[in-house]
């Protein structure tokens, strides 16, 4: 699986359903190419397009439960991994660690923000002037 397709399968687990022109700003890719992404996605069961509820124009980006156990399963493997990892520094280090957490946590609610945009309702729209 692409970078890209784990990354858009994590949005979606972290935010919930999303338009494909959302999903393609946030990943930073072109509209086509998440159309494309979305597509290969949806033929291997990871997700599944949906209406908005509250705008029959709008279809969203949904992650099936075949999806959501990729993302919970990955996210597990790196568990693992940084399990092993920590396990062979010495005490002065995991201490190290440990205090840096708080701003660790800071740090990726601080990229997480950036990187999803502000936060609207699927289906919403900005009403800037034209």
């Amino acid at each position: 699986m692409s970078l890209t397709s784990a990354a858009t399968l994590a949005t979606l687990d972290r935010t919930g359903p999303r338009r494909i022109t959302d999903l393609a700003a946030v990943e930073g890719v072109t509209q086509p190419a998440m159309t494309v992404l979305v597509r290969v996605m949806e033929a291997s069961g990871l997700v599944e397009r949906r209406g908005d509820a509250s705008d029959k124009r709008v279809t969203l980006v949904c992650l099936t439960e075949a999806g959501a156990s990729y993302v919970r399963t990955r996210r597990q493997a790196g568990v693992h991994a940084f399990e092993r990892l920590i396990g062979e520094l010495t005490g002065d280090e995991v201490e190290a660690l440990v205090a840096a957490l708080p701003a660790l946590k800071h740090l990726a609610q601080l990229e997480s923000q950036d990187r999803e945009g502000p936060k609207q309702r699927p289906g919403s729209r900005s009403t800037g002037a034209r």
